[in-house]
């Protein structure tokens, strides 16, 4: 029994780690901007500036975008849990690069619906 047990919690451990290992940012800096973007601006940019860069949403350009991705997260609509922990390490990544300071470990965090 004591075999087993330990034999479930190396397996516990394994897993939160690979699940942990999932998501990883995809996010680059690119030119800032600052205030508003417009469409075109918008357009231009690469996804790899984007919080949620398979839907472009939430460009992440500045500190000021980077603020209000964290504001706006639960706001984006039809993405998966993977997607969102993707863009919750986009933001993570972006606001260490902005030099912004967050307090939330994981995306659930931003949700603030749940």
């Amino acid at each position: 029994m004591l075999a087993w047990n330990m034999l479930l919690k190396m397996y516990s451990i394994i897993y939160k780690k690979n699940k942990k290992l999932a998501a990883k940012a995809t996010w680059e800096p690119h030119t800032e901007h600052t205030g508003k973007l417009n469409a075109a601006e918008k357009n231009k940019l690469p996804d790899s500036v984007y919080a949620f860069p398979k839907e472009r949403k939430e460009p992440l350009t500045d500190a000021s975008h980077v603020r209000d991705a964290m504001a706006r997260f639960d706001q984006v609509k039809d993405v998966s849990d993977e997607e969102r922990k993707v863009a919750f390490e986009n933001i993570k990544k972006a606001a260490k690069h902005y030099g912004i300071r967050m307090n939330e470990k994981d995306w659930k965090e931003l949700d603030h619906k749940k």
